[in-house]
């Protein structure tokens, strides 16, 4: 029969089964013709009755051929015959064996019947065949589990109680049977076939009912893309690239035994998936089962983390991945904070639920905030796996081993980096010499900013209503500047404009720089960030530069008081006296209308004196506490945590003050003062006018005209004055009497 297949006619599927049905039943016709008696069933019968299962043959997929249809291979003249050679369903059936991609001996001996592997009769049976399709049959899909559990009963045994099974004896639409997934190429052959591309193939066989098939997706509870996200997980990259040990949906959810994560014995339920993790990630396990986290974990503690919290389930990500929740400017976020900053396990487990607050106010917090991935997180002192809470002699956040932690990142750190929290709060009295900073500074800036804006504001209207007052007697054109010529007077050296360009520029970067990581996610500092994923590095060069250069000019200014003429009498003239403070109330008997006259004031004002000893002060505090936060290492080894937390408490509330300083007081003076509105351009000019001396300081204005007049009439005494020219050189300083007149 083999020699009369439909293969040699080049003809295969449909055709190839209907030349075959044709030339059996010429075969049967031409031997018939011969010895009809010897080839029909009943002849055959006639010898094998006993066992011959007539009904059942006849009922079969078979019923219609003969006995020599299958049984060929002898002379039906011999009787009694020779042994027929065994059954080749291959013969008719030529394209089962590809079908059949399951059985790999089946593929490997081409279907052929063989003592040594499955052949078909072993599954589908001799005489009594049935077609699938027949609800009778064996191999029907309702009873697939079954008959494939002949054999297999260890796998049908599980997956008649997995959800797969579960659903399939339901009649659920969608459901799985067995077929349905090894009729897929799923199964590694025993002599080898390509690991990695069966591996995908299973991963995608998953995916092609949960998330292409939507009888299955709507009645599954992870959404579409919960599911698809493995495609872009770390174990699903790995299988992209060709790495055959990845983990694909049967290593953690199980084959035959899939079940629902909800389900006690399910790999994937919380209790089992450390273990389910723990086959590939054998290191990290071990790590685990030390941790506080596991201990809660065994005992029962539904709370505790287990790696799915921290890692993800479907979305998996390498550390390395910006997107991946455990990536170093994530972790805290994302992993440490939906606990630990959590009220209800606060007070249900004793836990302080301010940890992740303290540590997003910290440098380190503030700098992940910023977008830093090389600065310390909670995983960087905690650990990641092996988490052990700080009474815990082994931990590494334990008082005794923080000196080793610390030192990870801070080369040379001793002992003294344990005095102190770790985590602090300015708010919390559990700190009190932080706390009395932080109170006692809020006073400050309340009272001091406040009290400025007050004076300021009552300076204002004062201000205004004396130039209202001016134009209701001379005219609108009239103003308070329209008795004076035009002659300036010299108010600021090209030096002293220098020093003062320099420290604006100064002060306003680290303004901006120290606030950007203070408040990192403010809209404005946002928006700098996106220009560049340098700006956190950069930042913090600029501030440092800034701040070098604020000393540089703070130590030229000390030199200057200290070895200029013109810098000697600024100090003296700086110098406050009881005068100062007499003036200051009669300012503001005057702007509260209670005095009729105003203070008259020299070269400077009480307000421009409080200002310039304010940022002496300042800048003081600011460089003192600065340098100590730019040399951590060396100032926490003398003076511990707690010293250097002082001295970034102080700097911080410092910062704040004087800003709001320069914004309420000066900004006020120098540009919205009416009597200056729009600027005083002194600091650009280097003069102002003789009106404007004559409104904001008219005693030095007396005292100049005074000196004039000495001058003048010393001149008048010179019967023949010198007409000889000389150059002008700047590098030489004025007479300090006539230093402040520009002609």
């Amino acid at each position: 029969m083999k020699a009369l297949s439909a293969a040699r006619f080049g003809m295969a599927g449909p055709w190839a089964a209907l030349v075959r049905r044709s030339i059996l039943l010429a075969s049967f016709v031409v031997f018939a013709s011969a010895r009809v008696h010897a080839q029909t069933v009943e002849s055959c019968i006639e010898c094998h009755e006993d066992g011959f299962p007539v009904k059942s043959f006849k009922a079969s997929a078979h019923g219609g051929l003969v006995c020599v249809a299958c049984h060929a291979g002898y002379d039906p003249k011999k009787s009694p015959h020779e042994k027929a050679p065994k059954v080749q369903c291959v013969t008719c059936h030529e394209g089962a064996p590809a079908q059949h991609s399951f059985h790999p001996d089946l593929i490997k001996n081409a279907g052929k019947a063989d003592d040594a592997s499955p052949s078909c009769k072993d599954c589908h049976g001799t005489h009594e065949v049935v077609s699938p399709k027949n609800t009778n049959s064996k191999f029907h899909q309702a009873k697939l589990t079954a008959t494939c559990g002949e054999c297999h009963d260890d796998e049908a045994a599980h997956f008649s109680k997995s959800a797969h099974g579960q659903a399939a004896a339901a009649n659920e639409a969608g459901a799985p049977n067995c077929l349905s997934c090894h009729l897929k190429g799923i199964v590694v052959a025993k002599e080898g076939r390509d690991v990695v591309q069966i591996r995908r193939n299973q991963a995608r066989l998953c995916l092609s009912c949960h998330l292409d098939n939507p009888d299955v997706r709507t009645r599954t509870s992870p959404n579409a893309g919960f599911i698809a996200a493995y495609d872009e997980s770390v174990h699903g990259k790995a299988m992209k690239e060709g790495n055959g040990k990845a983990a694909v949906c049967a290593d953690c959810h199980g084959a035959h035994d899939m079940r629902k994560g909800s389900d006690p014995i399910s790999k994937v339920n919380r209790s089992h998936v450390p273990e389910t993790c723990g086959r590939c990630h054998v290191d990290e396990k071990k790590a685990y089962d030390r941790s506080i986290h596991a201990r809660a974990a065994k005992n029962g503690v539904k709370e505790a983390p287990v790696c799915t919290d921290c890692h993800g389930e479907h979305d998996i990500r390498a550390r390395s991945d910006p997107g991946s929740r455990t990536a170093a400017a994530n972790v805290s976020a994302q992993v440490c904070s939906p606990c630990h900053s959590s009220k209800k396990l606060s007070d249900k487990f004793g836990l302080a639920s301010d940890r992740f607050q303290t540590f997003s106010d910290s440098f380190h917090g503030l700098a992940v905030r910023s977008g830093s991935v090389s600065v310390a997180n909670c995983a960087s002192c905690h650990g990641f796996h092996d988490i052990l809470p700080a009474n815990d002699p082994e931990s590494s956040v334990a008082k005794a081993n923080l000196k080793v932690t610390c030192g990870k990142c801070h080369p040379g750190a001793n002992e003294r980096f344990a005095l102190g929290s770790v985590h602090v709060d300015e708010a919390n009295q559990e700190h009190p010499i932080l706390f009395w900073i932080a109170r006692i500074y809020m006073i400050l800036i309340v009272t001091v900013i406040g009290g400025m804006v007050l004076h300021n504001a009552l300076d204002f209207l004062a201000k205004a209503r004396h130039r209202i007052r001016l134009r209701h007697v001379a005219g609108p054109a009239a103003t308070v500047h329209s008795a004076h010529g035009g002659r300036t007077y010299l108010r600021m050296t090209r030096s002293e404009r220098i020093q003062h360009g320099a420290l604006l520029v100064s002060f306003a970067l680290l303004v901006l720089t120290g606030f950007m990581l203070r408040y990192p996610e403010a809209a404005w500092v946002r928006a700098i960030r996106s220009l560049s994923d340098r700006v956190f590095a950069w930042r913090s060069v600029v501030h440092r530069v800034a701040a070098l250069a604020m000393l540089a000019v703070g130590l030229y200014h000390i030199a200057y008081t200290l070895f200029t003429e013109r810098g000697r009498q600024l100090l003296r003239d700086f110098t406050p006296g009881l005068r100062d403070l007499k003036d200051a109330f009669r300012q503001v008997g005057y702007n509260l209308g209670i005095k009729v006259k105003k203070p008259l004031y020299g070269r400077f004002s009480y307000a421009e004196k409080l200002e310039y000893w304010a940022l002496v002060w300042g800048t003081f505090v600011m460089a003192v506490t600065g340098v100590v936060m730019w040399a951590d290492n060396a100032f926490m080894n003398l003076i511990g945590k707690l010293g250097w937390d002082v001295a970034r408490t102080i700097h911080f509330y410092e910062a704040w003050l004087a800003f709001l300083a320069i914004l309420v007081w000066h900004i006020y003076f120098v540009v919205f003062n009416p009597n200056v509105y729009p600027m005083n351009t002194a600091w650009t000019r280097g003069t102002i006018t003789e009106a404007e001396m004559e409104e904001e300081h008219p005693l030095e204005l007396e005292t100049l005209r005074v000196e004039e007049s000495a001058i003048d009439a010393a001149a008048q005494d010179v019967t023949e004055p010198s007409t000889e020219s000389s150059d002008d050189d700047d590098s030489i300083e004025p007479d300090p009497a006539v230093a402040r007149r520009q002609p």
